[in-house]
């Protein structure tokens, strides 16, 4: 039910929406100068040129995609934010061992976060952004508060301050507050593509134009690959106010559109069916094609003897052998040619199957029997994700199957390529990437992120779209367990937090003296060692997935991350023996806590130890 407005109409806006219907290209989009808000404006300079008969005298005219709000989200995506992400044991599977993750969080925290460790290393990124429907939701992109103010908007979801602001439907009409949205992520998600990387888009009508144009400046107009349409329903929709959408589109874009390449699908039956070896050829099924073409080759014009002894005076009329005598007598020795079971046919090119590509080349229309459709996909997501209220049901889910298709196209098997999906939602891309490893005997990895938006109604044992995406996977990991799949089934769950080291902003006249002793500790005193471990790995730029042992020496816990790539000892009362025994290992780095010593000796003589006994270690301190 719509709520009375409450206020006299806005004039201004009515005049505006009637020129829009004469000319429309004269009416767009501007911030209003006072609310910040994105309002219909007149385009004063092209209603001019539209009004007359003659070129009027305006701006320099260039081509690009523009819209209010562009400078801040470029600014957006470059400046720098205070987080890190923290280890959660509790809901990961197979913590220790795992090369997955799942990431809480808003996913333009996320993506900065993960430029160090990830900078270059992805396969494959697929996401299903928001619609832009006026029924789903855009990002509330404003990383300019305190912590306590960024702690509470994390918990909420209203107009007000919340992480997620609501797309209404009197916003959706506006383009700039989602191109403002998708286009920092998009500019981030380049840096994490390896260089024979690709990115999958999935959108529908209402932003693709402005998509590709997005897509098109950040990973430039040269590396477009395709616009793949997905026929998503089954039914048309008799509801439908003027055609029924049966399809979506998926845009792909390469990190090098020069050298990229899809892998190839395998052959259907249907394919395969068409091969035969009636003459039972040694060297196995064939089919064959016409030797005829309509191309003009004038030493593709001569008489053939059929086996049987007929004659054949010339290809049909208007058109030329495809090959010169010299080569179809080559061709013909060679067993290569066809006559028919009898000698006296048209002569046809045998094509060996086992000559041919293995495998068909993909084409742009995705047709639901073979990628499956929405009610396929809502099918799957309730078979592993129970629930009572059916609100809690995602309607804008994709197919297993159809995330499968791009996982082919996309990866190799044994690569052990990582697929990045930062809008996870109900982890489709992860549980495709599980059941795509489980058929072919893969070891792709899987990143998804998603942030903590809540559900409609809580469920008994899930609260968040993320909580969901983790129940799906367990009970997806769970029945390929049963199937005896040596696989990776687990994933390590992190989460964006603010940094782990203490806000110290104080002028020398305001110190005190418990403001001193307090900054000698700069841990913030709800922080665990592993939560610093954490923030180094990502601090230091290296592999969030690299396997984690914890031992105890001398006293202290020690942690080494994949055996001696990284050492470190967050513990105090550090000693010298200690050192020389973490030195021993002979880590590629080595980190302590900055107050982590029993004596300023001891921290003043570290460097000196690694240098004598592991002069390779670099050695920092937090």
């Amino acid at each position: 039910m719509e709520k009375l407005k409450m206020h006299t109409p806005d004039l201004s806006q009515d005049n505006i929406a009637k020129i829009r219907e004469l000319f429309p290209g004269c009416v767009t989009e501007a911030k209003d100068e006072t609310t910040g808000k994105i309002r219909l404006a007149v385009d004063f300079d092209q209603l001019r040129q539209e009004l007359s008969d003659s070129i009027v005298e305006g701006p320099q005219e260039r081509y690009r995609l523009d819209w209010p709000g562009k400078r801040e989200a470029l600014a957006l995506a470059n400046a720098p934010i205070a987080k890190t992400l923290r280890p959660c044991r509790e809901e990961s599977v197979d913590f220790d061992t795992t090369k997955n993750l799942f990431i809480e969080g808003d996913n333009l925290e996320v993506l900065k976060v993960l430029q160090g460790s990830y900078l270059g290393q992805v396969k494959l990124i697929y996401i299903d952004p928001p619609y832009n429907t006026g029924r789903d939701f855009i990002y509330d992109d404003d990383f300019s508060e305190n912590s306590e103010s960024y702690l509470l908007e994390s918990r909420q979801v209203d107009e007000q301050g919340s992480r997620l602001v609501a797309n209404t439907e009197a916003n959706g009409r506006f383009h700039s507050d989602w191109l403002s949205m998708i286009y920092p992520r998009l500019r981030l998600a380049k840096n994490l593509l390896k260089d024979d990387g690709v990115i999958f888009v999935s959108i529908d009508d209402n932003e693709v134009d402005n998509l590709r144009k997005a897509c098109s400046e950040v990973f430039g107009e040269d590396n477009f690959v395709a616009q793949i349409i997905w026929q998503k329903v089954f039914a048309p929709k008799n509801s439908a106010r003027w055609f029924s959408e049966d399809h979506d589109y998926i845009l792909v874009y390469a990190k090098n559109g020069d050298t990229w390449t899809p892998e190839m699908l395998p052959q259907t039956e249907e394919m395969l069916a068409r091969y035969k070896n009636p003459d039972n050829d040694p060297r196995g099924p064939w089919t064959s094609g016409d030797l005829a073409a309509r191309n003009r080759y004038d030493a593709g014009l001569y008489p053939l003897t059929c086996p049987s002894g007929r004659v054949i005076e010339g290809p049909p009329k208007g058109s030329y052998w495809r090959f010169s005598k010299e080569t179809f007598d080559k061709l013909n020795a060679d067993g290569r040619i066809w006559w028919g079971t009898d000698g006296n046919n048209m002569p046809r090119l045998k094509r060996f199957l086992s000559e041919v590509k293995q495998g068909r080349v993909p084409q742009t229309i995705w047709p639901y029997a073979e990628v499956g459709h929405t009610q396929d996909a809502k099918k799957s997501l309730l078979k592993y994700v129970q629930f009572e209220h059916t609100e809690n049901v995602l309607n804008s889910v994709k197919p297993v199957e159809l995330l499968q298709r791009v996982l082919q196209l996309t990866s190799k098997p044994n690569d052990n390529d990582i697929v990045l999906d930062f809008f996870s939602g109900s982890a489709t891309t992860a549980h495709a990437v599980l059941k795509q490893n489980a058929e072919d005997g893969g070891n792709r990895r899987f990143i998804g992120v998603q942030v903590a938006e809540p559900l409609p109604r809580p469920e008994p044992d899930m609260a968040t779209i993320f909580g969901m995406g983790q129940k799906r996977i367990r009970n997806v990991a769970k029945e390929l367990r049963e199937s005896d799949v040596q696989l990776d089934l687990g994933f390590r769950v992190l989460k964006v937090d603010t940094s782990n080291m203490k806000d110290i902003y104080y002028r020398p006249d305001e110190l005190s003296q418990g403001d001193l002793l307090e900054a000698v500790d700069n841990v913030k005193p709800d922080r665990t060692p592993e939560d610093l471990l954490f923030q180094v790995l990502v601090d230091w730029g290296v592999d969030l997935t690299l396997p984690i042992r914890r031992e105890s020496l001398q006293g202290k816990t020690v942690f080494f991350v994949d055996d001696n790539a990284l050492v470190a000892c967050f513990d105090t009362g550090i000693t010298e023996d200690l050192v020389k025994e973490l030195a021993k290992h002979e880590p590629l780095r080595m980190v302590f806590r900055d107050n982590g010593f029993v004596s300023d000796a001891v921290k003043i003589n570290v460097e000196q130890i690694f240098r004598q006994l592991s002069p390779s270690t670099e050695v920092r301190s937090l």
